[in-house]
């Protein structure tokens, strides 16, 4: 990892009614979504949406290792503004 980046732990919720990110479980940050998890749609999902949610470009947002886990780490690239950070805790604390 590159000293720029920023690591946390997401929950993910496939197949959502109402997506969108926000809240905590066990910890993580919650990301819903639409998609199912199927041919790693609902992956791609999650990427796009925690990207939006923090104002970033979809590619500065990964998983650090895909897993057919619920639970998942991404890392933020290039992390070097405190807004990301800000901006994180502030979903963390969102109610869905």
């Amino acid at each position: 990892m590159d000293q720029g980046a920023f690591t946390f732990a997401v929950h993910v919720h496939p197949g959502a009614r109402r997506p969108g990110v926000g809240g905590t479980y066990d910890g993580h940050l919650v990301v819903r979504v639409r998609a199912r998890a199927v041919d790693g749609a609902a992956n791609e999902e999650v990427l796009t949406s925690l990207a939006t949610a923090l104002n970033l470009a979809r590619s500065r947002v990964n998983f650090v290792r895909v897993s057919t886990s619920r639970d998942k780490v991404v890392v933020v690239s290039d992390s070097d503004s405190d807004a990301i950070r800000i901006r994180y805790r502030e979903l963390l604390n969102t109610t869905p």
